[in-house]
């Protein structure tokens, strides 16, 4: 997995190293851009699918919501501006 925010394979948000899976930021419509662009994460179990925090339960809010702000923070710093942020991932989360 090719990821501009992370280097080593463990949970983005605890550290775990085992029961990974890979998380792309944008869902739907937008993953494909979120694979382009390398707008993924390594998440555990709890915290991308099952646990009360994570990503899939509670969608742009917390962890998910931090997530889609880095990556929108990426894009205007090296892609180009918030509007084209916009049209590439659908909405401003800034």
């Amino acid at each position: 997995m090719e990821s501009v925010f992370q280097n080593e394979k463990k949970c983005f948000a605890c550290g775990k190293d085992i029961g990974l899976n890979s998380h792309h930021i944008f869902p739907g419509s937008r993953r494909k851009n979120s694979e382009r662009y390398g707008f993924k994460v390594w998440l555990c179990t709890n915290h991308h699918t099952i646990g009360k925090d994570s990503v899939h339960e509670n969608p742009n809010t917390g962890l998910d919501l931090k997530l889609k702000r880095m990556a929108q923070d990426y894009w205007e710093s090296h892609y180009g501006n918030r509007k084209s942020f916009i049209e590439t991932f659908g909405k401003n989360y800034l």
